[in-house]
């Protein structure tokens, strides 16, 4: 999992790039401490590139969106997959996020 964050028109785009799966998710935890700390922004979570997310993948997500919700900030998830598409819709996600194409 290579995740690449960049600021753009004053809010932050994090490209991620490969699986999310459990032993991922627990290496991607300090790779997301700099989106919480900008969670007062919008923040783009682009997943062209993001080929699978397990349960700890969701959660690092929620635990993003709990903080931008707490700061005056929003998630925006762009691009996901069929895959993931199902997975957000299972587990209810896909109505925690704002998701576009």
């Amino acid at each position: 999992m290579v995740i690449d964050i960049k600021e753009q028109n004053g809010g932050i785009i994090a490209s991620l790039n490969g699986r999310l799966d459990t032993p991922a998710a627990v290496k991607a935890q300090d790779s997301f401490k700099p989106l919480h700390e900008e969670a007062d922004k919008e923040i783009i979570l682009e997943c062209t590139k993001l080929e699978y997310i397990s349960s700890s993948g969701l959660r690092l997500f929620l635990a993003l969106r709990k903080e931008a919700a707490a700061k005056g900030g929003r998630v925006i998830i762009k691009n996901i997959n069929d895959d993931i598409r199902k997975v957000f819709m299972m587990t209810g996600f896909f109505n925690l996020f704002e998701i576009r194409p």
